[in-house]
């Protein structure tokens, strides 16, 4: 019987470990396999920056020059002056307060509406998939779409549907108002509820179908009414889903400019903060003033996002404990 032996030889100069096996290639550093992981998100990260860093920069600059461009040789740098005449100037403040009231009266009548058809929509009934379709369709349509809509085939004075409904129950002795021109903020106000009510609904009811169903069934077994069900158990519930609401439709009505300038066109007391300001760039052709009271517009929506993230890393927080 034969013994063979088989020797592994090493090749010169190959590194060898302590029992004189050949070693293995040595791991990149940490820092180098991080690199290259997040090396295919640089583009859109760089691209991310050109679209919105860099024109938030110009602004920021052009916020402190005294710009007209009407007189491109006068300009002259101005500080916090361009600042302190946003704060000072009664058209803006005037404004503000208009956008104050649209936003409120909007993201308010929204989420009672999106309430109501959530309710609606978490019963069981025939063709409900249909019915949610047709609710949700009014926020799928672009912005400026949705007010055209309303500004001539509902509220258009001689062949609106408003109007004509109103002649069809009422007869020829029925009035025929222009409501953009006898209600224009409330006209404004009216699209953007009709346009936001289904964006409520669609929180709503993610949150009523979270809801904890052993409660509902036994405080139902206890006796509880229905209003009594909504107001102790759904409620307290929907509580974080309607603070969500609220604060992701504010930080989007403020910013609205599409209903405001195609039904009104800033007029009739209309004018909220981003048409001014866009009256101020284009119209005033001042550049460093509109700049500064963008600036500004972007704080404040900054600030009511950071909220608004708080509500949502909460509600996350509280879906993960239950």
């Amino acid at each position: 019987m034969t013994d063979t032996t088989t020797t592994t030889t090493t090749p010169p100069g190959a590194p060898t470990g302590r029992t004189g096996t050949p070693a293995s290639p040595a791991k990149p550093p940490a820092r180098l396999r991080a690199w290259v992981t997040r090396a295919p998100l640089l583009p859109a990260l760089i691209f991310l920056i050109i679209v919105t860093q860099l024109p938030m920069v110009a602004t920021l600059v052009i916020s402190v020059f005294d710009w007209n461009a009407l007189y491109p040789e006068a300009r002259s740098f101005a500080g916090l002056a361009n600042y302190a005449e946003v704060l000072s100037d009664p058209e803006l403040r005037k404004s503000v307060f208009t956008t104050i009231i649209l936003t409120a009266t909007v993201v308010l009548v929204s989420l009672v509406l999106g309430m109501l058809l959530a309710l609606l929509l978490d019963r069981r009934f025939k063709g409900r998939a249909a019915v949610r379709t047709m609710l949700i369709a009014p926020f799928l349509l672009v912005p400026v779409a949705a007010a055209l809509l309303w500004k001539h085939v509902l509220y258009n004075p001689e062949y609106g549907l408003f109007n004509g409904l109103l002649h069809a129950v009422f007869g020829d002795d029925a009035a025929q108002p222009d409501w953009v021109a006898e209600m224009p903020l409330g006209a404004v106000e009216a699209s953007l509820v009709w346009q936001w009510t289904p964006f409520m609904m669609l929180i709503l009811l993610a949150g009523l179908q979270s809801r904890p169903m052993e409660a509902v069934e036994a405080a139902w077994i206890d006796g509880a009414s229905a209003w009594q069900v909504f107001r102790y158990i759904t409620l307290p519930h929907l509580r974080r889903y309607l603070e969500l609401g609220a604060l992701l439709g504010t930080v989007y009505i403020v910013q609205n400019f599409d209903a405001v300038f195609t039904i009104t066109s800033g007029g009739l007391g209309t004018a909220n903060l981003p048409y001014t300001i866009y009256q101020t760039f284009y119209q005033g052709h001042e550049y460093g003033v509109a700049s500064a009271a963008g600036v500004l517009v972007v704080i404040g929506s900054i600030i009511i996002a950071t909220f608004a993230l708080r509500v949502v890393s909460s509600l996350f927080r509280e879906e993960a404990r239950s």
